[in-house]
C-alpha cells in the first residue's frame, strides 16, 4: 500500500443541493511533510465539529480503488481530495477492511480504523447532487474514519502497512457491516454488542449504548412486575 495524497482544506463557504454554511470538506493536496496529530492533520479545518473531527474521526481516509469506481460513475475524473478525505491510499478498498485494524504510515504514524463515513448534506453539495447520499450508501465505498495512535509526520509517497485488528471479537467488525447497521431499519440486541465489543468511536458508542438499554429496559421492566 502507498500513500497517494496527503490532503488539507480550509474554512470555506459552501452553498449548492439545498446546503448552505462552512465546511471543510473541500481539501487539496499539500506538498512536502504534513504533522499528523491526535485531532488530525496541522492546518485541517474542522467546521462542524459536532458530527465531524474529534479523537475517534481525526483522520478520513479513501482509497484509489474507490476513486476509480466513482469516476467511472459520474463520468469524469475525481481527484484526490474530493471527498473530503485527508489520506488518499492506494492497494486497499474500504470493504476490505475491519473496525480496529490498523495503518502504520511513514515511519512514524500509527492509525486505527474506527468507522465508516456517512453521507450527509455536505457531501451532496460538494458533489453537486442532491441524490448522492444515496448513491454513497447504495455504492457501499464510504471510506473509513481513523483515530491516530502515534503521532508524526506523513507526506505523498510513503509506504502504508496494513495491521489486522487482533482483538477478541471473531469474525472482527468490517466497515461495510457497520455502514450497514447504520441505515438499517430494525436494529438487534445482538448486532449492537457486537459493536460495542470493537473499537468503535466514541460517538457511535455513545448511540449504541443508548439504543442498547432501551433494548434491555422493558426486560427489566417486567422483571420487576414479577
Amino acid at each position: 500500500m502507498k500513500l497517494l495524497s496527503v490532503n488539507v482544506g480550509s474554512r470555506r463557504r459552501l452553498a449548492g443541493a439545498g446546503k448552505s454554511g462552512f465546511t471543510g470538506i473541500f481539501k487539496e493536496p499539500r506538498r512536502g511533510p504534513v504533522l499528523v496529530r491526535r485531532s488530525g492533520l496541522d492546518g485541517d479545518a474542522i467546521v462542524d465539529a459536532a458530527n465531524h473531527g474529534g479523537p475517534d474521526q481525526a483522520v478520513y481516509v479513501f482509497s484509489l480503488e474507490d476513486y476509480r469506481w466513482w469516476s467511472r460513475e459520474v463520468g469524469r475524473e475525481l481527484l484526490p481530495g474530493t471527498f473530503g478525505e485527508n489520506l488518499t491510499v492506494a492497494g486497499v478498498e474500504s470493504a476490505a477492511l475491519n473496525v480496529g485494524d490498523r495503518l502504520l504510515v511513514g515511519r512514524e504514524v500509527v492509525l486505527e480504523v474506527t468507522a465508516p463515513r456517512i453521507p450527509c448534506g455536505t457531501l451532496s453539495a460538494r458533489m453537486g447532487d442532491r441524490l448522492f447520499p444515496k448513491k454513497f450508501r447504495a455504492a457501499e465505498r464510504p471510506g473509513f474514519y481513523c483515530r491516530v495512535l502515534q503521532t508524526g509526520e506523513v507526506r505523498a509517497g510513503d509506504a502504508v502497512a496494513l495491521e489486522p485488528y487482533s482483538g477478541g471479537l471473531e469474525p472482527p467488525l468490517s466497515i461495510i457491516e457497520s455502514f450497514r447497521e447504520f441505515f438499517s431499519p430494525e436494529r438487534s440486541e445482538a448486532a449492537l454488542r457486537r459493536h460495542l465489543a470493537a473499537p468503535i468511536a466514541v460517538r457511535d458508542r455513545e448511540e449504541k449504548e443508548r439504543l442498547l438499554a432501551e433494548f434491555c429496559e422493558p426486560r427489566s421492566e417486567s422483571r420487576g412486575r414479577e
